[in-house]
């Protein structure tokens, strides 16, 4: 058997389907790839032949050239990418290692996630190749292929966090497999929550806060991004019996009702964190992955200070936006670009303000035609009429768009249309959109710029997906929406000041 297999939810998919496994068409809910490309055009990195690049992180460096993270266990350094026509050259800075899905660049070294732990790499001699392999933590099991382990970038304090995928997907049968451990700069790790099931990708959010992506599965209605709550339960219960090695945390929380609500456990299982940002199931992808916050200060558009999430299965990148309401964190997310080459892993922004993405098919179906790619995302200078953003207020939400609508039009409160519903928090896998309702928009206020509309709804329902169908709204310049569509989850309603 070799030891590079697959990836986390390349698995987590197969477990997924009962039936034989195929790409799922995004239909009706976005299919839009072809009038995205007049805003963001797809830009190929070319590499050879002869080389397989399945890439699982990226970090940009110093000297502007581009270190890749493969899943066979590499570090490439590209020179070339970030040219208008890119035409890279690439350097094997080291292989051998085991599944590089967290990579950074600081103080002359790279730190490396792997499998089985954060290393120290450095090139003494200067020569471009890898000589020095430091372990600076191994203190999680290893035994199984299915045992990811996703690195984030260092934090202020030089800690890099990391997301340890469950034993075969469904157990947790060597220590921290299911949690969130941090790795200081000295190599001493620190337990920060558990509950974590299939992760692939983690960092912070626009606010600096750590988060992580999460696959739909048992305990996972939908995937997700959550926020990683020292002392806090992510949701699957397996990975509890480590908590005797994490004394500082306390003892095990109470074990969650199966089936029930996350609205309703939370409140019974004081440690449970709910999902900051449910991505609704082929809506909003299958299988989210890497993520990265847009601080290119505009070179890539209306959506600085965003996160841009990518998708395995999908093949797509989509925004997604997060506010702490009442404590809590939740937010939206929002269609983006589709029409990728290959399943996604990892995306980087380059100093040019372009987005990279990478990945690969690993040979499971996915809605990209290749088996591996290397592409980027260039802005063309046009700005697309979106949502840029959507937020919670006492009496409803505040959309804000990319441009100003038509104002007759946005004033119509039957403009808007909403759809709510939740999942059902269960041991088996996944979950059907359930307990819906229709609240109704009852009032729209325009802004003078015509940039925003606050809207009064009938019926906000706590704890659910609130589906935005805005297909009806124009701009002043009568164009419709790129995309109508958009997703908040509420897990807290503001309190009135």
């Amino acid at each position: 058997m070799t030891r590079h297999v697959t990836l986390a939810l390349v698995l987590s998919a197969l477990a997924a389907a009962p039936v034989a496994l195929r790409a799922e068409p995004l239909g009706e809910y976005w299919n839009t790839a072809e009038q995205e490309a007049a805003y963001y055009r797809i830009v190929e990195i070319p590499f050879p032949k002869e080389m397989a690049i399945e890439a699982g992180s990226f970090e940009v460096l110093p000297d502007d050239r581009l270190a890749i993270g493969t899943r066979r266990g590499e570090i490439l350094i590209a020179d070339g990418v970030f040219g208008e026509n890119p035409k890279p050259t690439f350097q094997t800075f080291a292989a051998g290692l085991d599944e590089v899905t967290g990579l950074a660049y600081r103080d002359g070294a790279f730190l490396v996630t792997q499998q089985t732990e954060v290393s120290r790499i450095t090139d003494e001699d200067g020569d471009g190749r890898a000589d020095r392999f430091d372990t600076l933590s191994d203190a999680w099991g290893f035994r199984n292929y299915h045992e990811f382990s996703f690195g984030s970038k260092p934090d202020k304090d030089g800690n890099t966090w990391v997301a340890l995928c469950l034993s075969e997907s469904y157990r947790s049968k060597v220590p921290f497999r299911g949690w969130c451990v941090k790795v200081t700069p000295e190599g001493k790790t620190i337990p920060v929550c558990s509950g974590i099931r299939s992760p692939c990708g983690i960092g912070p959010n626009e606010h600096g806060v750590m988060f992580y992506a999460e696959s739909q599965g048992p305990w996972n209605g939908s995937c997700s991004l959550k926020v990683l709550e020292p002392g806090g339960f992510m949701g699957h219960p397996v990975s509890f019996n480590w908590y005797p090695l994490a004394k500082d945390l306390g003892p095990a929380p109470v074990v969650p009702n199966t089936p029930s609500r996350l609205e309703v456990e939370r409140k019974r299982v004081k440690e449970l964190v709910p999902y900051a940002v449910v991505f609704p199931y082929i809506k909003m992808g299958r299988s989210i992955s890497g993520f990265v916050v847009d601080r290119t200060g505009g070179k890539f558009g209306p959506f600085e200070n965003q996160i841009f999430v990518g998708d395995f299965s999908l093949s797509v990148v989509m925004r997604a936006t997060t506010e702490k309401v009442n404590g809590v964190w939740q937010g939206a997310c929002y269609p983006f670009r589709g029409g990728l080459a290959t399943g996604l892993l990892s995306c980087a922004f380059t100093p040019n303000g372009d987005l990279v993405v990478g990945g690969t098919n690993r040979g499971w179906p996915v809605r990209g035609p290749r088996p591996y790619a290397l592409q980027r995302l260039d802005w063309t200078g046009k700005v697309p009429f979106e949502i840029k953003e959507i937020n919670a207020r006492p009496k409803g939400f505040a959309i804000t768009f990319t441009k100003p609508v038509d104002r007759e039009v946005a004033s119509r409160p039957e403009t808007y249309v909403l759809k709510t519903y939740t999942h059902i928090y269960r041991q088996a896998y996944g979950s059907p959109e359930v307990d819906h309702t229709t609240p109704t928009v009852t009032k729209a206020t325009v802004s003078e710029d015509g940039l925003r509309v606050e809207i009064e709804v009938d019926g906000l329902v706590q704890g659910h997906v609130h589906d935005f169908d805005l297909q009806g709204l124009r701009s002043r310049e009568d164009a419709p929406l790129l995309h109508v569509n958009a997703y908040y989850t509420l897990n807290e309603i503001p309190r009135e000041k």
